[in-house]
């Protein structure tokens, strides 16, 4: 059995509610408190109290520490977190980990060197100590996996070193990056940069809560009350069969929209082109199902899979060039099997195809129909003669592979 860790975030992660989370889970205070301290942080006080947030019981760290106004570097950093004799090793890798995450994203947010990035509000005691303590509670209830719930950001401006931003903040938004954002309206900045470093540097994948075998469940609290929902971090402590970790590890996930509406008074022509526009336009994917609909008329269902940043164009596309007066929007999660690109050569050209990998493990070679019709036009031969031809190439390859020495 694998040990996981789940974060489930629906109101957004902090280094804070990360911390008070895992004190939830059992993680002791005065552990997270002493490893701080040998930073060369003796008047660092760490204290956990029982909180509600919308009637629901959470956990929620203070730090308090004197007054300070340094701005420190990456090496400075790492060099309080190599001091600490109250931190274990695996405990400081992972800090460093994290830190260096956010390192990279003001780096690439400002344009400098990674070792020239000034830490601001991440370089203060308070989110040290959120960061260090996260990496030391992760280290001492000896997780092996973690995985998080898609990620809500906030939306409105916040206030940072360098003045009025608007949420998600530049470092969050570099850090975030290859995450899967969750939709949200709420006015607020649901997701801090060290929320995000935390989840960039540990989390395996991110995805619906996974089978396991739950065996606590903590949850953090955040500063804010929110109108509608509890401003918590939930988190789930459990164990996994390794083989579901093996296969889920073969599996990204992410959120798109479905767009759909019902047409019954639109051409074939029409709902063709509209189609190939809305392929152009950014389409994930795009089908019409049969349907009746009032006074017993045939229709068609048009339904469209949408990235969410393209959401409003392909709907704008569907006004324009169908007969559609209104549409249906709704976030959908996806699972998806890895995939990578790869060319094979052939007695009659490079054919070009998918790898898949399975959820166990292994590949499974997909041609490229547009590559294999290309070729054997261009050869006279048909279509189906080069799909076997480009599989045929590329289990030899992989035999090949196979065979050279480690």
């Amino acid at each position: 059995m694998t040990r996981i860790l789940y974060f489930d975030c629906l109101s957004g992660i902090s280094g804070d509610m990360t911390l008070g989370a895992l004190v939830d889970l059992g993680v002791p205070v005065a552990e997270i408190q002493s490893a701080v301290r040998s930073m060369d942080l003796p008047d660092v006080q760490i204290t956990a109290a029982e909180v509600k947030k919308k009637g629901f019981r959470a956990t929620k760290v203070d730090i308090r520490h004197p007054p300070e106004h340094a701005h420190r570097h990456l090496h400075t950093i790492e060099q309080m977190i190599d001091r600490g004799d109250e931190i274990s090793t695996p405990a400081k890798t992972l800090a460093k980990q994290i830190f260096g995450v956010v390192a990279a994203a003001e780096a690439k947010v400002h344009g400098t060197d990674i070792q020239k990035v000034h830490f601001h509000e991440v370089g203060a005691i308070d989110s040290i100590a959120d960061i260090v303590g996260t990496a030391v509670g992760l280290t001492a209830l000896g997780i092996e996996t973690v995985l998080a719930s898609p990620v809500p950001t906030g939306t409105g401006e916040v206030t940072i070193a360098h003045g009025r931003v608007s949420v998600p903040a530049p470092a969050t938004a570099e850090i975030l990056c290859g995450v899967p954002l969750a939709g949200c309206d709420i006015p607020a900045e649901l997701t801090t940069p060290t929320g995000a470093a935390i989840l960039k540097a540990t989390c395996k994948s991110f995805g619906p809560l996974p089978s396991m075998r739950i065996e606590k469940v903590g949850y953090g609290a955040g500063a804010m009350d929110l109108a509608g929902q509890a401003n918590v971090l939930r988190v789930y402590l459990g164990d996994m069969d390794e083989a579901v970790v093996a296969s889920d590890a073969a599996i990204e996930f992410d959120q798109v929209t479905i767009i759909e509406s019902n047409l019954d008074d639109c051409t074939a022509q029409q709902l063709a082109d509209c189609c190939e526009r809305l392929f152009d336009g950014g389409a994930l994917d795009v089908f019409q199902s049969p349907c009746t609909m009032k006074k017993g008329r045939a229709g068609i269902v048009l339904s469209v899979i949408s990235p969410a940043s393209r959401t409003a164009t392909l709907e704008r596309i569907i006004f324009q060039h169908t007969t559609a007066i209104g549409v249906r929007k709704y976030a959908a999660s996806r699972s998806k099997l890895r995939r990578r690109f790869e060319t094979v050569e052939t007695g009659l050209g490079p054919v070009r195809g998918k790898v898949i990998t399975l959820p166990g493990g292994e590949e499974r070679f997909t041609v490229e129909h547009d590559a294999a019709a290309r070729v054997a036009q261009s050869q006279n031969r048909t279509v189906i003669e080069v799909v076997r031809l480009a599989e045929a190439a590329w289990q030899t390859d992989q035999a090949t592979v196979s065979m050279k020495p480690k």
